[in-house]
């Protein structure tokens, strides 16, 4: 349900607008004069808003400059009684969707309203689009180890040097990967990503160098492989410690002449890579398992960036979480979720063992399972979804009775003593704050009376 804020210092101009839209089922707040409507701006997620031009204590004017300072997105329909050409430019000029004069016409109103909506969620998409095909996302924390992982990319990304990443599982070692190609020299080639752990061994040969035509049973054709796809850029080889010891082999020999041969090919075939690797294992173990070459581990360690578990740096914890947070609830195009004091410190004592990653899903669960605010009980309740989670218990004055299914003759009855005693429980619970009631099961006040009156409902001291 959109919602609009109208300003505008004449109270029958307000009280006609919101009619007009609280009967097109609009969420409608109304305030007489721009300080205060700047105010609600700062405070509360608004979908449009419809200002006066001339107004007691600020100018319909400043109003529209100062609210698109606060949110460049939010169209604002401007209204007058002493409507212009010149006036209409101007506010068209400031940033403003449409110009309106009063007494508004109807239908023109409610059809500038929808397009002004669509437009900003078309603006919305768009942005979440934007950043879901963009290439890489901004490195967030302000430890010690994420600065120095900051300060190595600024250095290391220019040259050709190659760079080993470490660290567990999720803590954000191709993000660092990603860095460091944006960054570099090689920005406008290619990027090219391998899982070597994804890839079984009798093919990862094939993938990484390619293979001619009928060099084996399934090659039907010729295939280009990753390195020369990644010629003239970078080659991500993540999970480099589960690499069979023949690709291992082909590799070293790759990074020494900065050649390659096809499989079941001849002809040597010359590329330009700057090759990255990424490992969650210790490759000191590794060799001294005879499970990675130690030649190649020393062509592809000219750099090492270890990348530390969220558990070494809980105190980057509340930037990444406000992070996922206005970056998630902007995907699902819902107003941002605050995250309170209690479930900050709840998320900082969780352990974290799959780190970033763990985060951003527990962030992304609790945005759907919560409330408005995010409080420590959430996190406490939904930290381990698949293990026993604490009853937050309710008030006997506020429980719901059982229902008797019996007793109805009809589905339309159940439905109505079903919303009878669904209101009811929220009104309760609510302490019969009518407003806070509607906000809270979303619907309009009006219609949240209306309900009250139909079911004869009353508050019991």
């Amino acid at each position: 349900m959109a919602k609009i804020l109208i300003i505008d210092d004449e109270r029958a101009i307000r009280n006609t607008l919101r009619e007009i839209l609280e009967y097109e089922n609009y969420e409608v707040e109304d305030i007489d004069n721009g300080i205060d409507g700047l105010s609600l701006i700062k405070k509360e997620e608004f979908d449009l808003v419809l200002c006066d031009i001339k107004m007691n204590k600020m100018d319909g004017m400043e109003v529209l400059s100062e609210g698109l300072s606060i949110r460049p997105d939010l169209p604002f329909i401007m209204i007058s009684g002493h409507g212009t050409i010149e006036t209409a430019v101007e506010a068209s000029k400031k940033g403003a969707y449409d110009f309106i004069s009063k007494p508004p016409d109807l239908n023109r109103l409610l059809i500038t309203v929808r397009n002004a909506l669509e437009r900003g969620n078309l603006v919305t998409e768009t942005k979440v689009l934007k950043r879901r095909v963009s290439k890489v996302r901004e490195i967030l924390g302000d430890s010690a180890a994420i600065s120095k992982i900051k300060d190595t990319i600024e250095r290391v990304a220019p040259t050709d040097a190659r760079v080993l990443i470490t660290g567990a599982n999720g803590s954000g070692k191709e993000l660092v990967a990603r860095w460091l190609h944006e960054k570099s020299s090689r920005l406008n080639g290619p990027m090219i990503e391998v899982n070597c752990a994804a890839i079984p061994s009798e093919l990862i040969e094939s993938e990484l160098f390619g293979h001619e035509k009928g060099s084996f049973t399934s090659a039907v054709k010729q295939r280009i492989g990753k390195f020369e796809q990644a010629n003239g850029g970078t080659l991500f080889l993540d999970e480099i410690g589960d690499m069979s010891h023949s690709a291992q082999a082909k590799v070293l020999r790759a990074l020494q002449e900065n050649k390659i041969t096809r499989v079941g090919g001849e002809k040597e075939i010359e590329v330009n890579v700057r090759v990255i690797a990424a490992t969650n294992k210790d490759l000191q173990k590794e060799i001294d398992a005879n499970n990675f070459r130690m030649d190649l581990y020393h062509r592809l360690s000219v750099i090492l960036i270890h990348v530390p578990p969220l558990s070494d740096r809980k105190d980057d914890i509340p930037i990444l979480a406000h992070s996922f947070c206005n970056e998630i609830c902007s995907d699902y195009g819902m107003p941002v979720k605050k995250i309170s004091d209690g479930a900050m410190n709840a998320l900082m004592d969780l352990p974290w063992s799959g780190n970033i990653r763990e985060l951003r899903n527990m962030i992304e669960r609790l945005i759907i399972l919560s409330e408005k605010v995010i409080t420590e009980n959430d996190v406490r309740t939904f930290a381990n979804p698949s293990g026993p989670q604490d009853v937050v218990a309710v008030p006997v004055s506020v429980q719901s009775p059982q229902v008797n299914f019996d007793q109805f003759s009809n589905f339309q009855e159940y439905k109505d003593q079903s919303e009878k005693e669904y209101i009811k429980y929220k009104l309760q619970k609510n302490n019969w704050n009518v407003s806070k009631t509607a906000d809270d099961i979303d619907i309009q006040r009006s219609h949240l009376y209306s309900k009250i009156e139909k079911y004869g409902l009353k508050r019991s001291d």
